[in-house]
């Protein structure tokens, strides 16, 4: 977490000449974020170096929401080339903590995330890629490409996309919003005093379907979300948009595809880029995709898991290739 050599240029070029930059937090891709703090005001800095790193999507998705009245930062900042990006600063008090320390309030705290998404799906979609078929394939594939072969299993990757395929047309979508696809409480910030939602990590942002942010807050893969707290969202989620049974089935296809997806992205940040923490995230993830699984429009992808990777193959890749 040492500071980009360029920042302080750069600062003193957007008027924080002299600031002290403090590590802030690295996620798991190449991006760091750095506090800039100059007597009682405070910035963050985002280093998102190139080529490993591009701010321009971010910046896009940050204004368009901001122009939505959402609470995205508002951009400073910017230098493209260095991929130096300078952002309001939203403060320590992050959902996640604020769920630890005082869990009676989740509640709450959940309700208003889920009614973020249902005033997100009124906006027509950005003008980003439409989360399609074939990136909703290739994302789950990174299951048989990088978990399977980590744990010693040779699998039927014909019969996976198969599966895959019998079953995403439940994830077809007539309208498409803007998909943020990491919409979970290490994403989401308590901003202010009337600590309303501060939104992170929209870079990726893709056109959509509306189920899909709904898995990323209710099948968290960083923190349990027990299954009466999911139906109650659930419940609260239709209630205000008329969705029903279709919907749902929907958000359990997403479901499990995005949850076959992170246990593979985890199995690969270990095994590619030396981030040995997120294997020890993937049982969680597990749980959460075999409770997709017992749904019966997943039948299809539930008898492939069931052929190819048995009960006790199913967990933290690294502890498993070690056996």
């Amino acid at each position: 977490m040492t500071p980009p050599a360029d920042a302080p240029l750069f600062l003193a070029a957007h008027g924080w000449a002299g600031a002290t930059i403090l590590p802030l937090a690295g996620d798991a891709s190449f991006r760091r974020y750095f506090r800039i703090v100059d007597g009682a005001r405070s910035a963050v800095l985002m280093d998102a170096p190139p080529p490993h790193e591009d701010p321009r999507p971010f910046i896009a998705v940050a204004n368009w929401l901001t122009e939505r009245g959402f609470g995205a930062p508002r951009i400073h900042a910017i230098d493209e080339v260095r991929g130096l990006v300078l952002l309001e600063d939203f403060g320590n008090d992050r959902m996640r903590e604020a769920i630890d320390a005082e869990p009676d309030g989740a509640v709450v705290l959940y309700e208003n995330a889920v009614d973020l998404l249902v005033l997100l799906r009124t906006h027509p979609a950005g003008d980003w890629r439409p989360y399609d078929r074939a990136e909703l394939q290739r994302e789950a594939g990174l299951l048989v490409e990088w978990y399977c072969p980590a744990v010693g299993l040779e699998v039927d990757t014909a019969g996976y996309v198969a599966a895959w395929d019998a079953v995403l047309q439940h994830a077809q979508y007539d309208r498409a919003v803007t998909v943020l696809r990491d919409y979970h409480v290490e994403n989401l910030m308590l901003v202010g005093a009337a600590r309303t939602l501060g939104l992170l990590d929209f870079q990726d942002a893709l056109a959509g379907h509306a189920a899909y942010d709904l898995v990323s807050l209710l099948q968290d893969a960083r923190r349990d979300v027990e299954p009466a707290l999911e139906q109650q969202m659930l419940a609260r989620y239709c209630a205000a948009t008329g969705e029903g049974e279709a919907f749902m089935r929907a958000y359990h296809v997403l479901g499990a595809q995005r949850n076959a997806k992170i246990i593979g992205i985890f199995t690969r940040l270990w095994q590619r880029d030396g981030k040995d923490r997120y294997p020890q995230l993937c049982p969680r993830v597990w749980t959460y995709l075999e409770r997709d699984l017992a749904r019966p429009e997943l039948a299809p992808v539930a008898a492939w898991f069931d052929a190819n990777i048995p009960a006790a193959m199913r967990g933290d890749p690294l502890a498993l290739s070690a056996r």
